[in-house]
């Protein structure tokens, strides 16, 4: 039988694969069969902590927001807040709430006094 040279493809996928473990420390980024355990288990990662970490974004804007509506002294919370935005069909969304709460809390306190108005004007009147 004749010798059979060995291609290139194997070995540029090898690298391929090295490039991407380049910053991964000891045999992680030596070893061909764990660079491409810990490649699978570096996108699992990747991939599962995106959901966690528009979870705990949501929850860091809602913290935010109860913050400064408590502030107010008025016995008003963030679950009111919500729901009477939803009543009045008001369009705005947790991040935006919130960054509004960060800039300018007055702004936040004036948009909930003013739902707080118009909520009790209709109870009051019996319009629901």
């Amino acid at each position: 039988m004749t010798r059979i040279r060995r291609g290139y493809i194997a070995r540029r996928r090898r690298t391929k694969i090295r490039l991407f473990a380049s910053s991964f420390r000891g045999a992680h980024s030596r070893l061909t069969r764990t660079i491409t355990q810990q490649k699978i288990r570096a996108l699992v990662s990747s991939h599962r902590d995106r959901d966690r970490q528009k979870r705990n974004f949501r929850r860091l804007w809602i913290t935010r927001i109860n913050a400064v509506i408590r502030e107010g002294g008025v016995s008003y919370s963030y679950s009111r807040l919500i729901h009477d935005l939803y009543k009045k069909q008001l369009l705005l969304n947790r991040k935006i709430l919130a960054q509004i709460a960060i800039s300018n809390k007055n702004c936040l306190s004036m948009i909930s006094n003013e739902i707080i108005k118009e909520v009790d004007c209709k109870e009051s009147t019996g319009i629901i």
